[in-house]
């Protein structure tokens, strides 16, 4: 079963069909990943059988011999990003459908002939690129903290940035509001289920407010243990007493390497939920106040245009905005020849205040690209122009 889903569509030639993919292979290799069994390279025929719960984006080369416009169509309408891309003498105008020339495209470079400034953009949507990957782990240390530093470490070695308390926190900071903010800049929450763990209301608020931040959960049980039923909705591991070498871990070699792949493949989905759940909110804020939703490209920049033909690039953010994506997004901006300021839209809830504050102060300060909270973006937006 795949974890990650991409496709090459339009008139791509053979040999940059080849170039494209021998880069992806590359680039995901430094994950653990394999092409076709783990990330998985669509074309026009076989793309309409992709798993619709998996991370996905698209490539749709322009050219002369315009194919799969049927298929770019229904991608569009389903808010999935679909970069296009021309060579170095081509048009957007001339060589890509209409629908397609609002999304943020990418034009190819000579000094590029494999292709990775084109591959990394397509990595960087299903997040797929080292700085994007991060896992939570939840766990009672006196129960289960042999394993909790197993885990540590095999998912830091596949290029995972793992938050375990005992690591992350520095002394004097505020534990609970850092472990908050560190949740929800995750995708996964790994939670070692343990007789114990739902003693401690720090974990229990740990669960929930996963699932409120749509962050996909494993779960895994320790032997001879009844999981509680709030946790039945989460994707579980039961260890047998075997595969646990002490009473708080480590987990066996073969097991605990089965649990690296589950969250990989639990990452694919939260990225994708998380991605359709702001870009959804997003929509419905702009459709509210009378604007549209023009197409998803490069980046995941959303094309908005407002009342008053105004165009604006919206580029949403799963996860903590930092001054590195500030200046990120700008620089995509500048390098997609985007006249207008992006704007950066992420959900704020449970961000630190005193991160939110730098963050409001950044927005002040930095006139090169804007953030807006998704909650307010339909107020935002609705007086862009003044």
């Amino acid at each position: 079963m795949s974890l990650y889903e991409l496709a090459i569509l339009g008139a791509a030639a053979p040999h940059e069909r080849e170039a494209l993919t021998a880069s992806l292979r590359g680039m995901i290799e430094d994950f653990g990943l394999n092409l076709d069994e783990h990330v998985i390279v669509h074309d026009g025929t076989s793309v309409g059988g992709r798993d619709k719960r998996s991370a996905f984006a698209a490539v749709f080369f322009g050219g002369d011999d315009i194919v799969d416009v049927d298929i770019a169509e229904a991608l569009v309408r389903a808010s999935v990003p679909l970069i296009p891309t021309v060579g170095r003498d081509g048009d957007f105008g001339r060589d890509v459908p209409d629908f397609l020339q609002s999304a943020n495209g990418l034009k190819r470079r000579d000094d590029d002939p494999e292709m990775t400034e084109l591959a990394a953009a397509l990595l960087e949507c299903v997040g797929l690129l080292r700085r994007q990957r991060r896992v939570f782990v939840s766990y009672r240390r006196i129960e289960s903290r042999s394993a909790a530093l197993q885990l540590h470490d095999l998912l830091t070695a596949r290029g995972f940035d793992v938050f375990l308390d005992t690591h992350d926190i520095r002394p004097g900071d505020p534990f609970q509001e850092v472990l908050w903010h560190r949740l929800v800049d995750s995708d996964v929450m790994v939670m070692l289920d343990t007789p114990g763990y739902f003693d401690s209301r720090w974990t229990r608020q740990e669960i929930g407010r996963a699932r409120a931040k749509d962050i996909q959960v494993l779960r895994v049980i320790w032997p001879d243990h009844s999981p509680n039923k709030l946790t039945d909705m989460a994707e579980t591991v039961y260890l047998d007493p075997g595969e646990l070498e002490g009473h708080d871990g480590p987990i066996a070699a073969g097991v605990a390497e089965d649990i690296v792949l589950r969250v990989e493949r639990l990452r694919s989905r939260s990225i994708a939920a998380r991605y359709l759940s702001i870009t959804g909110k997003l929509r419905a804020d702009v459709e509210k106040i009378g604007a549209s939703v023009e197409g998803i490209g490069a980046h995941r920049a959303i094309a908005v245009r407002l009342l008053g033909d105004k165009k604006v690039w919206a580029y949403p953010i799963v996860g903590v905005p930092t001054a590195e994506i500030l200046n990120d997004v700008a620089e995509k901006a500048r390098r997609a020849d985007q006249r207008e300021i992006p704007v950066l839209v992420y959900d704020h809830i449970g961000i630190r205040q005193a991160w939110s504050t730098h963050l409001q102060w950044l927005d002040e300060q930095i006139r090169t690209v804007r953030a807006i909270k998704v909650s307010e973006a339909g107020w935002a937006l609705a007086g862009w122009e003044d």
